[in-house]
């Protein structure tokens, strides 16, 4: 064990070294100024929790000797027990510890719950969305985060090198004019719209910023790496069943959502409906695809389509090249709600958020018909820079964090 904590306080004095990304995502200061004993962050891959999690470890106030990241995927992890290894950290003066890719543990719930139990060490974690870590009994012990896709927000003040303000869903739907006014002002060119495209097509993941030429092989390699790595190794689906979940993202990636039914999609996938379903789930936690439900179906037993939307707009340019304009404009305003509020679609309108508010996604022409005299209902509308009364703007959805 004392070979293992040597080689594993080398390894971190060599991260160490490596130069860190100056931009701190919107989570940092919540994680790094966390009280809890044990703070997880989980999320998608490419996403920046390894990132995030060395940021946070670098500005904490302990000395360099009484820290320590470990990743454990390293094979040494795979020999020795976690919480014998933190132990040994800790009675040699160790006071916080950054465990990367918990979930490559097989029963990190069970180690991570002996470090609670029995040492007073500080920890942070991160793991996959693929593992079940969140579930109830981890957000009664611990601090959890989930850290998503980079926000348009996110994506400006890396692009232009600004610092813009996030706002609430009420703050834009109530006070859009004002908002987008300010924040269209702040840009140098004025041109939001122009920035907007270019988020939608590559600019959810951070490490667009490290090689711009090669971001969608990246995201690719990304899509490749969750389906035979994590879903196989993590979730144990056979190998065999990776090319079902492929057709199964290029059906989505080229339909639209409402002509999706489960039975179709399962006879172009050449699969069972409960093995649909059960993929369907595998995608959702491994932040590849959204599952939205027909509001009214939670309460009985309706016969109506579901709607699967892919995770990112980004992911579209990685997966086939012909898309609907209107599943990516909805696809934006999924991806920029789902973690944040419940959203689901009824039966008018695209989407109904926190059983209240009510959506039509469209074009710059989109008008009210659809949800014409319903309380809280609201057009959102690509290809404008400013609203107008309960007309929103696209892009201004990607200022909610």
């Amino acid at each position: 064990m004392k070979t293992i904590l040597e080689n594993s306080k080398r390894l971190y004095r060599l991260k160490r070294n490596q130069i860190l990304p100056l931009y701190q995502r919107f989570l940092f200061d919540s994680i790094k100024n966390s009280k809890a004993k044990i703070t997880g962050l989980y999320g998608g891959r490419g996403v920046g929790k390894t990132t995030l999690l060395l940021q946070v470890l670098k500005e904490l106030d302990f000395k360099e000797e009484e820290k320590l990241y470990i990743s454990c995927d390293h094979p040494m992890f795979q020999e020795v027990s976690l919480f014998d290894f933190v132990d040994e950290f800790s009675k040699f003066g160790g006071e916080v510890i950054v465990i990367d890719e918990i979930h490559k543990i097989e029963d990190f719930q069970i180690q991570i719950k002996m470090i609670y139990d029995f040492l007073s060490i500080k920890v942070y974690f991160s793991g996959s969305s693929a593992v079940e870590i969140t579930n109830a009994d981890f957000s009664r012990r611990y601090s959890m985060y989930h850290l998503p896709i980079l926000s348009l927000r996110e994506f400006l003040e890396l692009t232009k090198q600004l610092s813009l303000s996030s706002y609430s869903l009420e703050e834009i739907l109530f006070n859009h004019e004002n908002i987008a006014h300010k924040i269209i002002d702040s840009l140098n060119d004025k041109k939001i719209l122009k920035h907007f495209q270019q988020f939608i097509n590559v600019g959810v993941y951070p490490f667009y910023f490290e090689d711009e030429s090669r971001y969608i092989d990246r995201v690719h390699e990304n899509i490749n790496t969750i389906l035979y790595t994590d879903l196989v190794n993590v979730v144990k689906i056979d190998a065999s069943k990776i090319e079902s979940l492929k057709r199964l993202l290029l059906s989505i990636c080229v339909s639209n959502p409402l002509e999706i039914t489960m039975e179709k999609l399962a006879k172009t996938v050449g699969i069972t409906k409960p093995t649909l379903y059960k993929y369907i789930s595998y995608l959702g936690r491994a932040e590849l695809l959204h599952h939205i439900v027909f509001d009214a179906k939670r309460f009985q037993n309706l016969q109506k389509p579901d709607k699967l939307y892919l995770n990112n707009t980004n992911l579209f340019n990685a997966l086939c090249i012909n898309s609907n304009i209107g599943t990516i404009r909805e696809t934006f305003f999924v991806s920029m709600l789902y973690k944040q509020r419940l959203v689901n679609y009824a039966t008018r309108g695209d989407f109904l958020i926190d059983e209240k508010y009510t959506f039509e996604v469209g074009g710059k022409n989109k008008g009210f018909k659809q949800i014409k005299d319903l309380p809280n209902s609201f057009v959102v509308a690509d290809d404008i820079e400013i609203g107008s009364g309960n007309k929103i703007p696209l892009w201004l959805f990607g200022f909610l964090y």
